[in-house]
């Protein structure tokens, strides 16, 4: 894959231009061509200079993937929102749901985050690169915990918020797997956006009567 034209990274703020910086270097080559050096020469400045950021290509990538768990949980509570308000539009122009627009709009955003942000997608749980109990990787990680727990993202019904129930598995496990197959996969390979996200809105609504049938007596 071809590098993309250079951003304008902001000396000002070295830390995160050296993360910008692994994005575009991992986008376009593989986390594993990843490095400080690789990264201090894509900002221009010394490997010195990035080395009083980072220790070390672990550290490095740790805050890379702290940056993309956050960014991820964001990415959802966003479209759940988005989903509620256009809910609450819908109910007064009394247009009848043929499907749950939250679920729907969360598992959405989850597949186009990683079609628009792959190198985020890669990274966020590859424990063998990053310090897995730093501080703030474990505080973004709880937090997405937290979002999936919950009903993915206050999607379906969540008797435990503590744990992960069937169908919030269910719910992960479709959209993640099905992200993994188009990002590093054999799904879809040559086909447009807009056609894998056609793909994925179809299995979302297939996924749903196992999410939303009753409960047994």
């Amino acid at each position: 894959m071809a590098m993309k034209g250079k951003r304008s990274y902001h000396h000002g703020n070295l830390a995160e231009s050296l993360l910008d910086a692994v994005d575009d270097l991992a986008t376009a080559f593989g986390l594993e061509a990843v490095s400080l050096r690789a990264c201090a020469k894509r900002v221009g400045v010394s490997p010195s200079s990035a080395f009083r950021h980072y220790t070390d290509k672990r550290a490095l990538m740790t805050a890379f993937a702290t940056r993309a768990l956050s960014q991820l949980c964001d990415t959802l509570a966003e479209a759940e929102a988005r989903s509620q308000v256009e809910r609450a539009e819908q109910a007064e122009a009394q247009v009848p749901l043929d499907v749950e627009p939250a679920f729907l709009a969360v598992g959405l955003a989850y597949i186009d985050f990683a079609l628009d942000k792959p190198a985020f997608f890669r990274a966020m749980w590859r424990e063998e690169t990053i310090y897995s109990n730093d501080e703030a990787y474990v505080r973004a990680a709880a937090r997405l915990s937290r979002h999936l727990q919950g009903g993915f993202v206050q999607t379906i019904a969540d008797a435990d918020p503590t744990g992960f129930s069937p169908e919030e598995l269910l719910a992960w496990s479709s959209v993640h797997g099905l992200a993994n197959l188009f990002v590093d996969g054999p799904v879809a390979r040559g086909e447009s956006r807009e056609g894998k996200l056609a793909m994925a809105r179809d299995m979302l609504i297939a996924v749903m009567p196992a999410l939303y049938r009753p409960a047994c007596p």
